[in-house]
């Protein structure tokens, strides 16, 4: 299949999603009340906003305030008890507000490269979503910079653990189910129109070896509880309601964007949502010693890596 037949482009609103600006979409404008405001800024900049010191801060801020295309890294990161994680979900987006364009790559989490980073892994070849477990946010990122030479502005990670939290919040999701399978206290997770609580949705989307996708089936997974979360939120009519969600995101996303950054993209890069593309990589599976990796081919990731460059050029 060649490139261009995969790189489909679509109108959708996954691209609100992918800023995670779920603090803003989550509040409608009927009851977006100062108090509201106010919670939503303390909450983004005491609990979410984290800083690293593998993304040039002030570079970041004059590409921003001249509207320069911006580079973002969405990480969904599964944290489990007594586990330091691994990024479950690596995702690179691109929003071009000049062109009024934006496009998502999707990383496969089993990518064979080299790690990238202060720890003792530094320089080792092994799974790119290993990078997040052995040094963090600033490792996963300097370690999806080299892989595919480019340079990010921006991170947003989401504690996949979260996702269960996050769908109660809103009281449950519905969502399309494209195959049917039991999960968990033999659910049932019939194909068609799918309603599911917060366990439920967990396991919808941590589900691998039901789906004849795989990864790639779990990826859309993952952005079908996404975008019902979002859905769900948008309608939410409760100031209480709204309040737990607000205590969801705090302690399940961070980022290094503040609330004002938030704002400024909101305002103006949203356009660029109006054309978006989105691109899964590919390659061979393989076994080395053993253990199951995704080799990319060069050529694939030298093409993705000029899809980026076209859209910040």
């Amino acid at each position: 299949m060649k490139r261009s037949d995969k790189h489909k482009k679509r109108k959708t609103r996954w691209w609100k999603v992918t800023l995670v600006l779920l603090v803003l979409l989550l509040v409608p404008a009927g009851v977006y009340s100062y108090s509201l405001y106010s919670g939503a800024k303390n909450t983004v900049d005491s609990k979410m906003h984290k800083k690293v010191t593998s993304i040039d801060h002030e570079l970041t801020e004059k590409k921003r305030k001249e509207k320069e295309p911006l580079n973002i890294l969405l990480m969904g990161v599964d944290e489990r008890a007594g586990d330091s994680g691994r990024s479950d979900a690596l995702m690179v987006l691109s929003v071009d507000p000049n062109d009024n364009r934006s496009q998502i790559i999707s990383i496969p989490r089993d990518t064979r490269t080299e790690m990238v980073g202060d720890s003792s892994h530094s320089g080792k070849q092994d799974k790119i979503n290993h990078a997040y477990a052995f040094g963090g946010a600033d490792m996963a990122i300097q370690t999806v910079e080299n892989f595919l030479d480019i340079n990010l502005d921006y991170y947003v990670q989401v504690n996949m653990e979260g996702l269960e939290e996050m769908v109660d919040a809103v009281g449950g999701i519905t969502i399309q189910n494209d195959i049917e399978w039991y999960g968990k206290d033999n659910f049932h997770y019939k194909k068609g129109e799918l309603t599911m609580d917060g366990e439920e949705a967990l396991g919808y989307v941590r589900m691998r070896y039901d789906d004849p996708q795989g990864d790639l089936g779990r990826n859309e997974r993952q952005r079908k509880v996404i975008q019902g979360i979002v859905d769900k939120g948008m309608n939410v009519g409760s100031i209480n309601k709204i309040g737990n969600v607000m205590d969801v995101l705090g302690k399940n996303v961070s980022t290094n964007m503040d609330f004002s950054t938030m704002q400024d993209l909101m305002k103006n890069y949203s356009g660029a949502r109006e054309n978006l593309s989105t691109y899964q990589m590919t390659g061979t599976g393989t076994k080395i010693n053993g253990i199951y990796y995704l080799e990319v081919p060069d050529q694939e990731v030298e093409d993705v890596r000029e899809m980026i460059l076209d859209y910040n050029s």
